[in-house]
């Protein structure tokens, strides 16, 4: 084994630093993500637990994102990904969340080309996506997602107004 990824142990050790709680929803990555967080040491000063949500049902009955949104846009979209960070960090009871929503391929879905990928990001003042384009296989794009939502809920926890 190689160890923990450089990016979690930079975001558990933030977390930890600023006394904060943190989640995640994920579907694009089925688990990684969380898998990426615990492998170091001390994450559960900071982590509470993950919903792997790779369903729209239970995108819906889990996380509360709403079936209209769904049944509208799909599951690859920005505000999809949004309320699933929502809905993570409310059932997990956290300071925040980070969701991870995509294309992995080898296939387009929803009408978005593979590599396409959205963020959500849940804190204390609502929640926020952002889009990715990735390259590469389907694990690539998965290993790029884990490697963008760490990085950027780290970035979000550091800012200045965000320690408890």
């Amino acid at each position: 084994m190689s160890g923990p990824r450089p990016g979690a142990r930079a975001l558990v050790e933030a977390a930890v630093r600023r006394g904060l709680t943190i989640g995640t929803a994920e579907s694009l990555t089925g688990g990684a993500l969380a898998a990426a967080v615990v492998d170091v040491p001390g994450a559960s000063g900071c982590f509470e637990g993950a919903v792997v949500s790779y369903s729209n049902r239970v995108k819906t009955e889990v996380l509360g994102v709403p079936a209209a949104l769904l049944a509208e846009r799909g599951s690859v979209d920005p505000d999809v990904a949004a309320a699933m960070a929502e809905g993570a960090r409310r059932v997990l009871g956290t300071d925040w969340a980070v969701a991870t929503t995509g294309v992995a391929g080898p296939e387009p879905h929803d009408g978005r080309p593979v590599g396409t990928v959205f963020l959500g990001l849940a804190g204390p003042r609502g929640a926020t996506a952002l889009e990715l384009q990735a390259t590469g296989d389907r694990a690539a794009v998965r290993a790029a997602t884990v490697a963008a939502a760490l990085e950027r809920l780290t970035a979000a926890i550091l800012l200045p107004d965000n320690s408890q």
